[in-house]
Parts: structure tokens; C-alpha cells; sequence
């Protein structure tokens, strides 16, 4: 028996967006995607290195990867598959819902899904959108996710930030109205005096103490008795990622901010909690866990 399965309490969701240090939305107007081919690529060497944290503690998670990288590092794919982990959509070049027509969106969503299935051999049932970027103005997204075979979401974030954020969404797994069949798992929120704070990881998980966020998982898991979400990326884990140029200070901040505690961090993450894929702990054969 692992130490994971000996931990107490419900079994959260491990979750991995596969993408490259350059491909991130803050660097969009620094980086043009004509350009991503020309750049040091460090995302296999980093997820490779995600799998084997993984493969130590026990823990299955759900990767969520780009199209673009999967062309790319096809033996990456494998091995996520091959070592029982879910692989689930990105989308294609990381490009932000709010930035597409419909048209476009099932395009890219239709073509990732064949693509993942293809290196893959297995189905790809989820979807998660470009910095969280399915919102109250474009929730005809959902819509089509179901139409393009899909079985769950996770897109939204219940909160108020500058980038994203739908705070008047719930805050646990729902169906949509105009999707019935497909549900929405938003991103892990817990509740402080009132107000919602994101506690799901990214960049707010390498900003507090680890001790905070601990704690905050365990209240949504012992007060909410709910399961959560934890998300990262594997530049997260790369501290010696080439530095970008001319980049803004929130930019700047946000972006390398803690970078050489995060492995460390996300060890004891693994340790604290109970983890599984997506799928395993939110679907079920009638619907959500």
C-alpha cells in the first residue's frame, strides 16, 4: 500500500496542464506562436519528471495537453497512457475561448480530441480551456463540448481575478443548462469570511505558505465534504526555464514567483492528500461521482 491510499479523507483530483513555458497566455503578446518551434522546449523533460514524482507516491492524475505538444513528443503520450493516467484536452495551441468564434472553438476541440485519441489509443472524455477561460459570456463553449463527444469540463473558475473568473458559478461539479449531458467540474474554491478564494492551485499554491493551502484543501474536504481539484504545470517544476525579456512585473511576478519551492511543495501535496484521475472522481457510469 502506497502512503497516498493510507491517508484519510475524500479522494481529490491530481490534474496536469501539459504545456511549454512559452506557450503560457501571459506570454502571448511577448511570444508570438510562429515562433514556438524556434524556443528550447523543456515540457517532455519536465513531465517526464512529473510521472516519476507520480509513480513514487502512487498517485494517477488526468493530463491535460496541447495538441500542439503532443504531436510533438508522441512518446510522452504513451507514457502517460501506459502508466494509467488520463489523458484528457487542452485544446490544440492554447488559445484562450474568449479569443474564438464557435466555429472555431469546435474545430479546435474536435481536432485535438482525434488527435490525443490517435497517440493515445484511448478515449479522451475532458476538456479544460486555455486559462480557465469559459466565463458567462461565452458558456455556448459548454455546448459544444458535449456535441464534440465530450463527458466533462473543467474550465470555469468560481472567482474574481483580472484574467478569468465567473464568481457567480457554483463551485462544485453542475450540469449546464444548455449542455445536460456534459458536467462542469469548476476549479477548487474555499470559503473565508465570507468571500471565495481560489485553492486549486497555479500560481496562488507557489504564492502562500504550503501550510495554507493544506489547510484550505482539507476544509473543502472535511467541511464542504467535497472532493477537490489540484492543478500545475510542468514549467512549474523548472526553475532553470529560460528567462523571457520585456516581460511586465505582474507578468514577471506571477510567472517565476517560487519556481524552486514547487517540487518540494508538490511532494508534500502528495503525501497529505488522497489523489486520483478526473474521471475517477467526479464520473461515473450515471454521471458525476
Amino acid at each position: 500500500m502506497t502512503a497516498n491510499a493510507m491517508v484519510a479523507g475524500p479522494v481529490n483530483a491530481m490534474t496536469v496542464d501539459v504545456e511549454d513555458y512559452f506557450q503560457v497566455s501571459a506570454f502571448e503578446s511577448y511570444i508570438p506562436r510562429e515562433r514556438w518551434d524556434q524556443l528550447p522546449q523543456r515540457v517532455e523533460r519536465n513531465t517526464h519528471r512529473i510521472l516519476d514524482l507520480f509513480a513514487a507516491q502512487g498517485v494517477k492524475a488526468t493530463f491535460f495537453t496541447l495538441g500542439w505538444v503532443a504531436e510533438r513528443h508522441p512518446a510522452l503520450i504513451q507514457r502517460i497512457v501506459a502508466e494509467g493516467h488520463e489523458l484528457a484536452s487542452h485544446g490544440y495551441a492554447h488559445i484562450r475561448v474568449t479569443q474564438q468564434t464557435p466555429a472555431q472553438f469546435r474545430e479546435d476541440v474536435t481536432r485535438t480530441k482525434a488527435l490525443l485519441e490517435d497517440l493515445g489509443g484511448v478515449a479522451v472524455q475532458g476538456y479544460r480551456a486555455a486559462s480557465y477561460s469559459i466565463g458567462a459570456s461565452n458558456l455556448w463553449a459548454l455546448a459544444e463540448l458535449e456535441q464534440a463527444g465530450y463527458r466533462y469540463s473543467s474550465s470555469i473558475y468560481p472567482i474574481r481575478h483580472d484574467l478569468y473568473g465567473m464568481p457567480e458559478a457554483p463551485r462544485f461539479a453542475f450540469r449546464p443548462v444548455n449542455a445536460p449531458t456534459l458536467w462542469e467540474v469548476p476549479i477548487t474554491t474555499v470559503i473565508v469570511f465570507g468571500q471565495t478564494l481560489p485553492c486549486g492551485g497555479g500560481g496562488f499554491f507557489r504564492l502562500w505558505p504550503y501550510a495554507l493551502s493544506r489547510w484550505a484543501l482539507r476544509r473543502v474536504n472535511q467541511a464542504d465534504q467535497q472532493s477537490g481539484i489540484f492543478y500545475f504545470h510542468p514549467w512549474e517544476i523548472d526553475p532553470d526555464q529560460p528567462r523571457q525579456p520585456g516581460i511586465n512585473f505582474k507578468t514577471r511576478l506571477r510567472h517565476y514567483l517560487n519556481l524552486s519551492r514547487m517540487e518540494r511543495r508538490l511532494q508534500a501535496l502528495l503525501r497529505d492528500f488522497r489523489w486520483d484521475r478526473m474521471d475517477r472522481v467526479f464520473l461515473t457510469e450515471g454521471g458525476a461521482a
